[in-house]
C-alpha cells in the first residue's frame, strides 16, 4: 500500500455500495441462501462467488439452465424487502457530509430499485450519480462501471479515487484506472495493491484542496 503522507488526492471518489456504505452483509447472505436452497445448490458455494457482482452474472455463472434475468428479480426483490438487518456502515454518514454533490458517485453491482431502497432505508442520501446493474452491460470486474461513474462526474477515471470492500470492483477500479482504497472485510482479497487500507468508512476524513479533494487516514491499517 502506498498511501502518501499527505493523503490521496483526488478530483472525485466513487463509492461501492453494499459493505462500504450500507452493511447489509446478513440480508444478502441469507437471500442467496434461499435461492441456493430452492434450487439445489450448495449456500457455501453460492456465498463464495455472488459478492461484488451483478445479481444476474452470478445465476448465469451458477445455474445456467435458469433464466438469469428473471430469478435476478426475483431475488433483488426479495433483499429489497428484507430491511431488519440494514443499517449504515460505520463513518458513511460523516463521510458523505464532507462531500460535495458533484465530487462523489456509487457504483453498485446491485439494480437502481434495490440501492436507492438500501440508501433510503439506512438514511444515506441517493446520489446525483449512481450506477448501477441496469447501465451497465457488464458488471464487475470490467471496469464499465468504474468508468461510467467517472463520466457522469466529468472526470477522467485517473483522477478518482474507488472505495472498496470486494475483490471483484477492486480488480474494476484498477482496471478503469482509478486508486483504490479497500475496506477491510472477508471478500476484499490480497491488500498488496491497494493505496491505503480502512477498517470502515470512519477510518477516513476529507478535505479540499487544488485537484478537488484530499482523503486523509485517520489510523494506518496494516494488510
Amino acid at each position: 500500500m502506498t498511501a502518501p503522507d499527505d493523503g490521496l488526492h483526488a478530483a472525485g471518489i466513487l463509492f461501492d455500495l453494499d459493505g462500504v456504505l450500507v452493511d447489509s452483509g446478513s440480508t444478502v447472505d441469507r437471500s442467496w441462501q434461499g435461492w441456493a436452497r430452492r434450487h439445489g445448490l450448495d449456500p457455501a458455494l453460492v456465498l463464495a462467488s455472488c459478492h461484488g457482482r451483478p445479481t444476474a452474472e452470478t445465476i448465469a455463472a451458477l445455474a445456467p439452465h435458469l433464466d438469469p434475468a428473471a430469478e435476478a428479480v426475483t431475488l433483488e426483490k426479495e433483499q429489497a424487502e428484507d430491511t431488519a438487518d440494514l443499517r449504515p456502515c460505520p463513518g458513511a454518514a460523516a463521510l458523505l457530509a464532507q462531500l460535495p454533490g458533484d465530487r462523489w458517485a456509487v457504483v453498485t453491482s446491485g439494480s437502481r430499485a434495490l440501492a436507492v431502497s438500501r440508501l433510503g432505508h439506512v438514511g444515506l442520501p441517493v446520489p446525483a450519480v449512481l450506477v448501477t446493474a441496469d447501465d451497465v452491460t457488464r458488471g464487475k470486474p470490467d471496469p464499465e462501471g468504474y468508468r461510467a461513474g467517472a463520466r457522469g462526474l466529468g472526470l477522467d477515471p485517473r483522477d478518482c479515487v474507488v472505495i472498496e470492500d470486494a475483490s471483484s470492483g477492486v480488480r474494476a477500479a484498477r482496471a478503469a484506472g482509478c486508486r483504490v482504497v479497500g475496506v477491510r472485510g472477508p471478500v476484499l482479497g490480497p491488500t498488496s495493491d491497494l493505496d491505503a487500507l480502512v477498517e470502515n468508512l470512519a477510518g477516513l476524513a476529507v478535505t479540499p484542496a487544488a485537484s478537488g479533494l484530499v482523503l486523509h487516514l485517520r489510523e494506518a491499517v496494516d494488510g
